[in-house]
């Protein structure tokens, strides 16, 4: 009988982003260092991650709406009720998710958290975005890859560095999807409010985490090629579908829901 793998160790004296996140959502599934980084952040950081959280949460269901059934969660970070696959499966009760995450933290979470309704299912894999074929590779043993697929990247990108290749990396990932398909995109902005952006970038490298925040225009070419749903790529609390957005509030998220052709 062969033994079980052993569990990947969390590192628990050094900040990770998932656990920063899961913070700043008032969550409480982190650690002190992840918490004295939050509490050095610009208020407007925690703002931020509440709006990008209510944009997945209405993309994920206008997705689930057009007959999407099957998502691939990257960066999925610690479950956060309601989770993805509860908010598409209120509407596809059959619909499929497979989650990925780079923190051991999350997984464990994960195993007793993200389970699906009768119908559907749901899946997690512990893997990095900078390794998208890794991905895909797990993600086809459980979704079909011969119909549309809503790939999620929330909050993701800007913590992959200009030398590791974002634009590749998302190229690749949409690359294998096919027509009909969605990218669902959040990214935090460098061009909104420069100054913000200076001292959050500064505070994370500063605690060992890497923080390539893009302007609108660096944003937009994530999504090359593809169709965006309208309104377009906007900041976070502005993408509205299914009613009007409301009064407008400051945001330094961007957020774009595209369609593959």
């Amino acid at each position: 009988m062969t033994a079980p793998s052993p569990r990947p160790r969390i590192d628990t004296g050094q900040a990770h982003p998932a656990r920063v996140y899961d913070w700043l959502l008032g969550g409480k599934d982190n650690y002190p260092v992840d918490e004295a980084v939050g509490e050095k952040l610009p208020p407007e950081v925690r703002i931020g991650a509440l709006q990008n959280r209510a944009f997945m949460k209405r993309a994920a269901a206008h997705l689930a709406g057009l007959g999407v059934d099957q998502f691939l969660d990257i960066g999925a970070g610690i479950p956060t009720a309601p989770n993805l696959h509860q908010i598409v499966q209120r509407i596809a009760p059959s619909a499929k998710v497979v989650y990925t995450d780079n923190d051991p933290i999350v997984l464990r979470h994960a195993e007793a958290l993200l389970v699906s309704s009768p119908e559907g299912a749901t899946d997690y894999l512990q893997a990095d975005v900078r390794e998208p074929e890794v991905i895909l590779e797990h993600a086809r043993t459980v979704l079909d890859f011969g119909r549309p697929i809503g790939l999620s990247l929330i909050a993701l990108m800007h913590f992959v560095a200009d030398e590791q290749d974002p634009y590749g990396i998302v190229a690749t990932l949409v690359s294998a999807l096919p027509s009909g398909s969605h990218l669902v995109l959040s990214h935090a902005s460098n061009d909104i409010f420069p100054e913000v952006a200076e001292r959050v970038t500064e505070q994370y490298a500063r605690s060992g985490m890497t923080l390539a925040l893009r302007s609108r225009e660096e944003t937009v070419r994530f999504i090359e090629g593809l169709e965006p749903v309208d309104p377009g790529l906007v900041t976070a609390p502005e993408w509205f579908r299914e009613q009007p957005a409301p009064q407008p509030e400051p945001s330094g998220m961007y957020a774009v829901v595209a369609r593959v052709p």
